[in-house]
């Protein structure tokens, strides 16, 4: 991966601490969700092709849940004892049980099949770039997605200027896709917090829906994967294989208070990043700065990549603070003499 900054220093992050069996893995969400559901599918899932429209909540905890849904023009209902809300971040089973709202961030991008010659470079190659042109408060990408790339933004504060963001990170990549061909342009709300309920009653939210997505990344894929697992053991565990039915209790027991233990931490230390290095333009370059140590790229890959705080020495980590501060300061200093030399 290449950081690039507002000035455009540019930071090579990985090619020297990524292990040999270590990669970061681009998906195409179209091919991943149709594989996902033949697996449930040949797993033993039966899959119904429709709409959720509401979701009836019983009286008593003895009463089925009732799933209003319509397939083909057809109105339909289905009764079920438990619930998995993994319907995104505009959740209606969250709507459904008053799980109460968060935060929500959007995200836009393009899809651009670029010449050969031009996809070649982004074959085994990403890219971040940060700066007050592309985003205020989140950062701008170049993914390489197959046969062509994902050119996008994301912002929290200023979603109605989304196009004036993606406007900037076009020009900042003008040059490396000249030639590409726009085929699918794409907006997406990005949760920024977990929600304030994710279990009521019989009903378990997960991923989006449930509001796990990292700050400074805005990586979700994973912790949707890991929370739906997390949730569907949880209720073979409490139900006893299915011979008994689950409470709230139980799902707040075996799944939530288990991830909130496992993630927790990590969802907000990667808030105070956020909020430390993705304020200002002069923040930023003091962040791209920092990629450049391979202490700081080890222990940021090992926990991007192991979902977990890295464990790291003790000495480093100080050197590490250190160096972030001076660099915060550094970089303050030259953009108050660049504000004068405006002036």
């Amino acid at each position: 991966m290449k950081i690039i900054s507002p000035s455009n220093l540019t930071v090579d992050f990985g090619s020297k601490t990524l292990k040999p069996h270590e990669s970061i893995p681009m998906l195409r969400r179209e091919v991943l969700d149709s594989f996902l559901r033949f697996r449930a599918q040949s797993s033993g899932a039966h899959l119904i092709p429709a709409l959720v429209t509401h979701l009836e909540v019983p009286s008593s905890s003895t009463e089925p849940y009732i799933i209003h849904h319509t397939s083909n023009n057809t109105k339909r209902t289905l009764a079920v004892d438990v619930i998995i809300g993994a319907d995104g971040a505009n959740s209606r089973v969250a709507k459904s049980i008053k799980a109460g709202n968060y935060t929500c961030a959007i995200a836009f991008q393009e899809r651009i099949r670029l010449p050969e010659e031009k996809m070649e470079y982004y074959q085994n190659l990403a890219e971040m770039y940060v700066g007050n042109d592309v985003s205020p408060d989140f950062y701008a990408w170049v993914f390489p997605k197959c046969d062509h790339v994902a050119v996008g933004t994301g912002t929290v504060c200023a979603k109605p200027d989304i196009k004036a963001y993606q406007r900037g990170i076009r020009e900042r990549v003008s040059h490396k896709i000249n030639g590409g061909k726009v085929i699918k342009v794409e907006a997406h709300p990005i949760p920024e917090h977990p929600r304030p309920t994710r279990v009521r009653g019989r009903v378990a939210l997960v991923g989006d829906a449930a509001g796990y997505v990292t700050k400074c990344s805005g990586e979700g894929i994973y912790f949707a994967a890991k929370s739906g697992r997390m949730c569907g053991e949880a209720i073979v565990k409490a139900s006893e294989g299915g011979e008994k039915m689950v409470s709230e209790e139980d799902l707040k027991r075996e799944y939530l208070r288990e991830w909130d233990s496992k993630f927790m931490k990590t969802f907000r230390f990667l808030d105070l990043l956020q909020r430390v290095f993705y304020g200002s333009n002069a923040a930023r370059e003091a962040l791209v700065e920092l990629c450049g140590d391979e202490y700081v790229q080890r222990m940021t890959f090992d926990s991007y990549l192991y979902k977990k705080l890295a464990n790291g020495d003790r000495w480093e980590d100080v050197k590490m603070v250190l160096n972030t501060i001076g660099s915060l300061v550094r970089c303050k200093i030259v953009e108050r003499e660049m504000e004068a030399l405006k002036v």
